[in-house]
């Protein structure tokens, strides 16, 4: 687990900003964060430099762009060794259709966020990829009917 980098009142204020709209001016964040324009630039500098921002990318609505299918998989390894889930996890990486995978305590190994074009892509990955992988003992699927709530965004909080 990574150290815990302690965030002040400005920094939440930019991430905040940022979360809502990555794409805004320095200017614009330096302004509605409250701050001058080099401090505030400085202070993402800061916040790429430690890890606290990962990246800054496109939120693409995936409806459209034809990708309406979402299903979430459980997946139980046949033997959950240590060397079967450093395998699972580079296999993993290959894969598109999985946009989230999670190790989990319980019955299963694995929870997995799938997306695809429609449930006929989903079995061919289902068949295809995760079945046919001899690391693989068993999935469950539950199918996304409506999505109430999608965000990239945390819920960050002053300290």
């Amino acid at each position: 687990m990574s150290e815990k980098i302690l965030l002040d009142p400005s920094d939440i204020r930019v991430l905040r900003i940022l979360q809502r709209d990555a794409s805004l001016s320095i200017a614009e964040i330096a302004r509605e964060a409250g701050m001058s324009q080099t401090p505030c630039w400085r202070r993402i500098k800061k916040l790429k430099e430690t890890g606290v921002i990962r990246h800054i990318v496109a939120v693409v609505d995936r409806e459209a762009v034809g990708l309406g299918f979402v299903a979430y998989s459980f997946v139980k390894l046949t033997v959950p060794s240590r060397e079967n889930m450093e395998t699972f996890d580079k296999l993993i990486q290959r894969w598109p259709e999985v946009v989230i995978c999670e190790r989990i305590t319980g019955a299963v190994d694995y929870l997995l966020k799938v997306v695809a074009d429609d449930i006929k892509h989903y079995d061919d990955f289902l068949r295809l990829k995760l079945l046919d992988n001899t690391l693989v003992s068993d999935v469950q699927s539950r199918i996304v009917v409506h999505t109430v709530k999608d965000t990239a965004a945390l819920p960050l909080r002053e300290n």
